[in-house]
């Protein structure tokens, strides 16, 4: 019942709209409600360095609901959005439970059900906005993941505006974060390697126009006596023909402690570079990225590194690693049908090195048993990952939208590189219904 009535919040709020649409048309003549249902199969099978858990196969359903109105007239625009979550596990148990889809309880065992819901007062005064409550947030120092059957939410306040008709502001504060297999509002924030407890993330930064030919961002953001982080973007569009384009883009981290340094004294420079050629219906890409710190490269939320290597399962961000990448997209609409396409990727990291980070920070804590320092990273750490994906997508018809995505990911390695050896199947299929209005 509770995930019911938490799930219909946004659709009890869009009735609400609907009824009163013709008393504040500018209030809700703008008014969106879409569903989105997903259906997540992820199977997991660890070959080293499980430690007993060498098995996890979940399958759950889950529907998200957006609801987003417009503004009041006058000088100050007042709006207000929500959002509605429930997920129901159709298969897990029998120690297969932990791969994220559902929460996993003391004994082990994978909820039945699990739900969520929030909102968000939104603000406007010219082309400036504020938004105040719990929302998904998007930018490369601080991103809310959706890659699992809920997404990441983060509780707080964030500002945005327009610099002339080219460039665009973004200025936040957050003080909780809600993870995606729980329904509370108040995690932590969890960083790569640490977790950093009643703390909060404050960010601020300037984008340009992203449709055009040359296009950049500046942000700076701060985990609170944790880390201060600096990233640069740039990104280049080159049409050579009427049907081959060559792209290039550009990211560049600069990670320092702070405060009390909760996680360790961390000094680190990650910088990437991605080159993508398209050619008609294909296109090739190469990729390379460097770490340069004994620590790896630290993050909060599950798509907050902006980096070219970061794919499905690692991230390729130890300490001191460079890494490379080769990747191949195709679009079959030509030959098969409309909507359907594959893409290929093979990314290799070495040169990893974590011995050196600061000794009783979070990449090299004392362990009591062994009486000593213990990095999570050793030295010579090598790995590569493989990932293999086709995605459809219904181009019309009572189905329209309607997506199926199929990923297959082997990723291997030595022990000093620190992360498992595993293979991992996604079969992802989701329906999106616009309710009220359009986007």
């Amino acid at each position: 019942m509770r995930a019911t009535l938490l799930f219909c919040a946004p659709l009890l709020a869009t009735t609400w709209v609907t009824a009163a649409h013709a008393d504040a048309p500018a209030l809700f003549s703008d008014a969106t409600f879409n569903l989105l249902s997903r259906n997540f199969f992820l199977n997991n099978d660890t070959r080293t360095g499980h430690n007993g858990d060498s098995y996890n196969r979940e399958w759950a359903q889950g529907f998200i609901g957006r609801f987003e109105s417009g503004y009041t007239p006058g000088v100050l625009g007042v709006g207000v959005g929500a959002h509605g979550f429930v997920g129901l596990r159709l298969d897990s148990g029998g120690g297969r439970a932990g791969t994220g889809l559902l929460p996993v309880g003391d004994s082990g065992k994978a909820a039945g059900e699990y739900s969520s819901a929030g909102g968000a007062l939104k603000l406007q005064l010219g082309d400036t906005r504020l938004k105040l409550g719990e929302m998904e947030v998007e930018t490369p120092v601080f991103d809310t993941g959706d890659k699992r059957l809920q997404p990441e939410y983060a509780t707080g306040a964030l500002l945005q505006g327009k610099a002339g008709s080219q460039l665009s502001w973004t200025a936040g504060h957050f003080n909780a974060f809600k993870n995606q297999d729980e329904s509370a509002s108040a995690s932590d924030f969890d960083g790569y390697g640490a977790s950093t407890r009643h703390e909060s993330i404050s960010l601020l930064g300037v984008q340009s126009d992203t449709s055009a030919a040359l296009s950049g961002a500046l942000y700076m953001g701060e985990l609170s006596d944790t880390w201060r982080q600096y990233y640069a973007n740039l990104h280049l569009n080159q049409p050579l023909s009427t049907d081959t384009r060559l792209a290039w883009d550009a990211n560049l981290y600069r990670t320092l402690g702070t405060g009390a340094e909760q996680a360790g004294a961390i000094n680190t420079t990650a910088a990437s570079l991605l080159a993508k050629l398209s050619v008609g219906e294909q296109a090739f890409s190469l990729g390379y990225q460097k770490i340069s710190g004994n620590t790896p490269f630290d993050f909060v939320g599950g798509d907050s590194i902006y980096l070219a290597n970061s794919i499905k399962y690692a991230d390729f961000n130890g300490a001191n690693e460079q890494s490379w990448q080769v990747r191949y997209d195709l679009d079959l609409s030509q030959w098969l049908t409309s909507g359907l396409t594959l893409m290929t990727r093979y990314v290799r990291g070495s040169n990893i090195d974590g011995t050196h980070a600061p000794k009783g920070g979070a990449y090299n804590p004392y362990d009591d048993e062994l009486g000593g320092y213990v990095a999570n990273q050793g030295e010579g750490g090598k790995h590569w990952e493989r990932d293999i994906e086709g995605k459809y997508r219904v181009q019309s018809g009572a189905a329209k939208d309607l997506a199926l995505s199929l990923s297959y990911v082997t990723h291997r390695g030595n022990a000093a590189q620190g992360g498992r050896d595993i293979d991992r199947v996604y079969v992802v299929i989701e329906y999106p219904l616009d309710v009220l209005g359009s986007h």
